[in-house]
């Protein structure tokens, strides 16, 4: 597995590097969050009691929140590089 990006690297990347690698990234970062986002909901669905239901839905409130995140990221980048689409 490869290391993650520095700041320093993500900023410096030209179109010839933001395609297939980082495209995989987004790819299994949403995967990854999904799994979390559906796991959350779980607990919250499934919880005992108020203050486990609100700890689970925290959870599923940053999910949500990262994924958005992840997809402004995208875009961002989508729009600085049009030729690596």
């Amino acid at each position: 597995m490869s290391r993650p990006f520095s700041v320093e690297e993500l900023l410096a990347m030209t179109p010839r590097d933001v395609t297939p690698e980082l495209r995989l990234l987004f790819h299994s970062l949403n995967n990854q969050l999904g799994i979390i986002l559906a796991h959350a909901e779980l607990l919250e669905a499934k919880a005992p009691d108020d203050a486990s239901r609100g700890r689970a839905s925290q959870v599923v409130s940053s999910a949500l929140e990262a994924m958005g995140t992840a997809k402004e990221i995208r875009r961002l980048l989508s729009s600085a590089f049009p030729e690596a689409q």
